[in-house]
C-alpha cells in the first residue's frame, strides 16, 4: 500500500473490515512504542534529579524540583504547536521527525551528566530540551484519531496513550538499574562515581550519564519503523487556520481544563513523585517505589476507555473527580500527618489509578462532543452534509485532542512546582494538596453540568 493512503473510510463498515482496520491497528502498534519514548525521555529529570547528589552534583531542593518540572513546561507548550502538525505534515512524516528529535535531549544528557561540574544553567537547558518527548503527544493522538471509526476510537486512544503513558514507568524503573553499571563501557557511560550510602555505609558507583545514552538505540530503531511502516492520510489534510476554529469552540476550553485534571494530574504527580517521596521519607529508598504509580496509572488508561465506550466518558470522569479529590483528604494528607508510608503509597497509587481511568474516559468524550455538535448543525441537510459534517468533526476533534492534551500537560509542571512551592513556605504540602482538591472540585462540577447530568448541552 502506498505510505500516503488517499481513499480512507473508517466509519463505511464494509471498507473497515476488509482495509482499514488492518492499516490502522499496524500504524497503531508502531505509534506506541514511539509515544512511550517520548514519555521515557520527557521523564528522565523526575529520576535524574534524585540521584544527582549521588554522581557529586549540589542542588537545593528548590533546584531539584525545578529540574523536574522544566520538561513539563516545555512539553505542554510544545504540544500546543505540535496538534496542529499533523494535518500539515502527515502522520508518518511528522512522527518520524518528532521520534528522532529525542536524539538531542538523550544524547544531551548523556554527556553533560559525565560530569559533576557541568553548571546548572546547562541542566535547565537539557531539562527544557526533554519537553520534545512532551510535545510528541499531542500529534501522535491527533493522528491515531483519524485511522479509527468513533466506535473505536476510545479503544485506540486509550491504548496509545495508555501503553505510550507506560514510558513514565519504564523510564522510572530502568534508569536506577542502568546508572549501576558501565553497560556502554567507559568510552561511552564514563568513569562513573562513588557515593558513600549514609544509612549502609557501603560505597557504590554510579554512571549516570547512562540515563541518557540508553535509549539512543531504540530511539533510532522506532525512527525507522515509523518511516517504513506508517502511513499519511491524505483525507485527514487541513492547513492551520482550518482547525484553528477550535478556538472558537466552548467545548475545547471546557475539555482543556477537564484534562489538566486528568492528564495534568497524571504527569505532574509522575514528575514530582520521586522527590517529594525523597522529601517527606528520606528513610525510604525511592528507586523501589516511584515507578509503581505511573506504571497502574498507564496500564488502567485503555481500561477508562473501553469502559467509557459503554457507560459514557462523561459519566466515568464524573467519578474519577469525586473519588481523586476524596483519596487526598482520606488518605494522602493523614498519611503524610502520621508518616505512615504504606498508606502514603497506597493512596497515591490510587491517585494514579484514577488519573489513568480518567485520561481514557476524557479523550473518549471529545470525538463524541464534536461529533454530535456538527451532526445536529447538518440535521436535516442531507447524506452529502452528513458526510461533510463528520469529516469536519473528525479533524476538530483530532485538533481538540491535540490542544488539550498540551493544556493539560502544564500540570506537570505546576504540580511539582506547587510540592516544592508548598514545602519551602509551610514545611509540608498540605497546602499544595488542598488546592489540587478545590480544582477537582471544579473539574467534577464542569462535568456534570455540561456532559453527564440529564438534559446536558452534550451528553456523553
Amino acid at each position: 500500500m502506498s505510505r500516503t493512503i488517499t481513499h480512507w473510510e473508517p466509519e463505511h463498515a464494509e471498507f473497515w473490515q476488509r482495509t482499514g482496520k488492518q492499516v490502522a491497528n499496524r500504524n497503531l502498534w508502531i505509534s506506541i512504542p514511539c509515544l512511550m519514548l517520548s514519555f521515557s525521555v520527557w521523564m528522565l529529570w523526575s529520576v535524574v534529579a534524585a540521584n544527582l547528589d549521588k554522581a557529586g552534583f549540589q542542588f537545593s531542593k528548590d533546584q531539584l524540583f525545578l529540574l523536574t518540572a522544566l520538561p513539563a513546561l516545555s512539553g505542554a507548550t510544545l504540544r500546543i504547536f505540535y496538534s496542529f502538525l499533523v494535518p500539515v505534515f502527515g502522520g508518518r512524516r511528522w512522527t518520524t521527525i518528532s521520534t528522532a528529535s529525542l536524539l538531542i535531549p538523550a544524547i544531551g544528557m548523556g554527556m553533560a551528566l559525565k560530569d559533576p561540574t557541568t553548571s546548572y544553567s546547562t541542566l535547565l537547558v537539557l531539562a527544557l530540551l526533554c519537553g520534545l518527548g512532551g510535545g510528541n503527544f499531542s500529534s501522535s493522538m491527533s493522528n491515531i484519531s483519524f485511522f479509527f471509526p468513533k466506535a473505536s476510537k476510545g479503544y485506540a486512544t486509550g491504548m496509545n496513550a495508555g501503553i505510550g503513558n507506560l514510558g513514565v514507568s519504564v523510564v522510572q524503573f530502568v534508569t536506577p538499574m542502568v546508572i549501576s553499571g558501565a553497560v556502554f563501557g567507559a568510552s561511552i557511560s564514563g568513569n562513573g562515581f562513588e557515593f558513600l550510602n549514609p544509612k549502609t555505609h557501603q560505597t557504590a558507583t554510579f554512571w549516570l550519564a547512562n540515563a541518557g545514552f540508553v535509549w539512543v538505540l531504540p530511539i533510532v530503531i522506532a525512527t525507522i519503523a515509523s518511516w517504513f511502516f506508517m502511513n499519511d492520510l491524505a483525507t485527514a489534510k487541513a492547513s492551520f487556520a482550518d482547525q484553528a476554529v477550535i478556538f472558537k469552540r466552548k467545548h475545547n476550553w471546557l475539555m482543556c481544563w477537564l484534562y489538566i485534571g486528568t492528564f495534568g494530574s497524571f504527569i505532574g504527580f509522575s514528575a514530582g513523585f520521586a522527590m517529594l517521596i525523597k522529601s517527606q521519607f528520606p528513610e525510604i529508598d525511592v528507586a523501589k517505589f516511584a515507578f509503581l504509580g505511573p506504571l497502574a496509572g498507564a496500564l488502567v488508561r485503555p481500561v477508562g476507555g473501553i469502559i467509557s465506550d459503554k457507560i459514557g466518558g462523561a459519566r466515568l470522569t464524573f467519578w474519577v473527580f469525586a473519588a481523586m479529590a476524596a483519596v487526598i483528604v482520606a488518605g494522602i494528607v493523614p498519611a503524610l500527618h502520621s508518616h505512615d508510608f504504606t498508606l502514603f503509597l497506597a493512596s497515591f497509587i490510587g491517585m494514579f489509578i484514577l488519573t489513568g481511568l480518567g485520561n481514557g474516559s476524557t479523550f473518549c468524550m471529545i470525538p463524541l462532543i464534536f461529533l454530535q455538535m456538527k451532526e445536529r448543525a447538518a440535521e436535516g441537510k442531507g447524506q452529502p452534509a452528513l458526510a461533510q459534517a463528520r469529516l469536519e468533526a473528525s479533524k476538530e476533534s483530532a485538533a481538540v485532542l491535540g490542544f488539550s492534551g498540551a493544556i493539560g500537560a502544564y500540570g506537570g509542571f505546576f504540580i511539582p512546582q506547587g510540592f516544592g512551592t508548598s514545602i519551602k513556605l509551610t514545611g509540608s504540602p498540605d497546602m499544595a494538596l488542598y488546592t489540587f482538591v478545590a480544582f477537582y472540585i471544579t473539574c467534577l462540577v464542569i462535568t456534570w453540568w455540561f456532559y453527564s447530568r440529564k438534559g446536558a448541552e452534550m451528553p456523553c
